[in-house]
């Protein structure tokens, strides 16, 4: 695998899938084939792979370049009611309460023992109105258990999720909103906005580290049209050059971006701080489940990134430091920008009275070639984070 340029995340098997119990995206009919292939998250299909000759690469490009969409399966719960924020301060580490309508914020849900539960973007639609847009895996019973005695429902918005994202996207969403965008349409806010003639809510946010909205459509008696949102933004978009993508795309680049994906990348038995993202921790807020393991737990980082010239990391595979192994891949690809092979390391344990960044280690492949490799800090590439924050001066010309 010495010099292997391996652009997919990871391997993987197709198999047949009943849709029973499975969503399928009401935008499917406009894209899928017999050859397209699907992922399953939140119990949702989304695509991973369109055809079998598709170019990750190329649309990786565009995506970094100029714009692309994206039909995502993330899947948001509401949370409405008098006591909202009360239960969203019990169950997050972050604060809820003084987050202003309009802004949305990382959020952790933890265990009683501090381990990471669950993560998202909660985001405020109302004074007692969130959106708590999870990652993989069940959430709506924990927040249920954790509402009783509280004045809130907790329930699903069965709402799908459309991501636009690079350079040029700021510009489709002013052209589907006939012109407008304020200035202050800053990164992690979110408002209704009048797209392609549907009110819906729109984010600031995304999977790609590159600058980005998300289109939350509506269900029950206000339901969108997806046909006619669909046929809209394309309209919109055709200017910019806007195509649609499978993930594939967005993967490698949520990899660069050191986007991580919980239950995965984040392992249930790791707190926020053996994550590396234990600065969402917030101990100036009343008590919290997890609060009392976290004020005691081990601060030390486990999961870090990792650069190798010569390979892709691929999920599974091991480290190696001298004559011990030390961790494993949890996810991979190779960069196009830095052209070199990325992912994410977990480590077994703390290096013993130093620290694992900068460290050289082996990365061992699938044929176990030993690989030399760096532990770097997350993201890879744009470590600043400035892309998605660029600002919104008007379209461009």
């Amino acid at each position: 695998m010495t010099g292997s340029k391996h652009y997919y995340i990871d391997s993987f098997d197709t198999v047949a899938l009943s849709s029973f119990r499975v969503a399928q995206s009401p935008f499917a009919h406009r894209y899928v084939t017999d050859q397209t292939v699907f992922c399953m998250y939140c119990d949702r299909l989304y695509p991973v792979k369109m055809t079998p000759d598709e170019d990750p690469v190329a649309n990786y490009w565009k995506l970094r370049r100029g714009v692309m969409l994206y039909d995502v399966p993330e899947k948001p719960l509401e949370i409405i009611g008098p006591d909202a924020a009360r239960l969203l301060e019990r169950v997050l580490v972050c604060r809820a309460e003084t987050l202003a309508v309009g802004r949305a914020r990382y959020g952790i849900a933890c265990t009683g023992e501090g381990t990471v539960l669950m993560d998202g973007v909660v985001m405020r639609l109302a004074p007692d109105r969130f959106w708590y847009v999870k990652a993989n895996g069940e959430f709506m019973s924990w927040l249920q258990a954790n509402a009783i005695g509280l004045d809130v429902e907790v329930r699903d918005p069965d709402s799908r999720v459309l991501q636009i994202q690079g350079p040029q996207s700021l510009d489709v969403l002013d052209a589907a909103i006939s012109g407008g965008l304020p200035e202050d349409f800053k990164y992690f806010h979110a408002r209704f906005f009048e797209v392609c003639g549907q009110t819906l809510w729109v984010s600031r946010t995304g999977w790609t580290g590159e600058a980005g909205i998300e289109i939350y459509c509506n269900s029950g008696p206000e339901a969108t049209d997806h046909d006619a949102l669909w046929d809209g933004l394309f309209a919109c978009g055709e200017r910019f050059g806007m195509e649609f993508s499978s993930s594939s795309s967005m993967g490698i680049r949520r990899v660069e971006s050191g986007i991580l994906d919980n239950g995965t990348d984040i392992e249930p038995d790791l707190t926020p701080f053996g994550a590396g993202i234990g600065q969402f921790v917030r101990f100036d807020k009343e008590d919290f489940i997890g609060r009392a393991a976290l004020e005691t737990a081990d601060r030390s980082q486990l999961l870090f990134g990792l650069i190798c010239a010569t390979a892709a990391p691929e999920s599974g595979m091991h480290v190696r430091f001298g004559d011990h192994g030390v961790g494993h891949i949890t996810i991979g690809t190779w960069s196009p920008t830095l052209e070199a092979g990325v992912g994410y390391v977990r480590f077994d344990r703390p290096l013993p009275g130093d620290d694992w960044l900068a460290k050289t280690v082996m990365l061992h492949d699938r044929d176990g070639t030993p690989h030399p490799a760096t532990v770097d800090t997350l993201p890879f590439v744009d470590k600043e984070k400035q892309l998605p924050r660029v600002p919104w001066r008007g379209p461009s010309s």
